[in-house]
């Protein structure tokens, strides 16, 4: 591990099922714990993985919810909305 500032370095190792074990340190600074949940955005070959809080998913979707908005799409829509997504595939 190496800490440059503020900035925490570490390196983990994926297993055979695909799960990273986040190095320690790294979990106490984020303050994450068992059962939270993180997201992760892949940029080229960046991989960048943030912690989700009310505030942030808030952030997150809000985009989504104006636009939807915007459309003035209901709730009772959806169901159609997908289903005729699923047929154009």
């Amino acid at each position: 591990m190496k800490k440059l500032g503020t900035e925490v370095i570490d390196m983990g190792k994926i297993s055979s099922r695909g799960q990273v074990a986040i190095p320690s340190e790294i979990r106490e600074r984020m303050g994450l714990h068992e059962g939270e949940k993180v997201l992760f955005v892949l940029t080229d070959d960046t991989l960048v993985m943030k912690k989700i809080t009310m505030k942030s998913f808030n952030e997150i979707t809000r985009p989504l919810k104006q636009k939807i908005s915007a459309l003035k799409v209901k709730e009772s829509d959806v169901p159609d909305i997908i289903h005729n997504f699923r047929k154009k595939k």
